[in-house]
């Protein structure tokens, strides 16, 4: 997609989105949110090279995170140690 086609999309101007991908200047959340909308991506995925593109919009995903949101850090980790044993072959 080019600068220009983003911009369009998320209603902002075409030197904007080249500052931001250059990162001589940040976006506010309003922006940030645009273009989230435009990539058709969480807003978060634009924070995170962590994740596979459209993860966090996932279905069971979305609601595993939900879920985890509200753990305590013990039982995240105990959480993760039985995602872990489940996902070994």
């Amino acid at each position: 997609m080019t600068q220009s086609c983003l911009a369009g999309l998320a209603d902002i101007s075409v030197d904007m989105v080249g500052k931001i991908e250059s990162g001589s200047s940040g976006a506010r959340f309003p922006v940030i949110e645009r273009l989230a909308e435009a990539l058709a991506i969480d807003p978060a995925e634009l924070f995170t090279v962590c994740l596979v593109e459209g993860a966090i919009r996932r279905g069971a995903l979305h609601e595993i995170s939900a879920h985890l949101a509200e753990l305590s850090e013990e039982d995240l980790k105990r959480a993760l140690r039985v995602l872990v044993a489940l996902a070994e072959p």
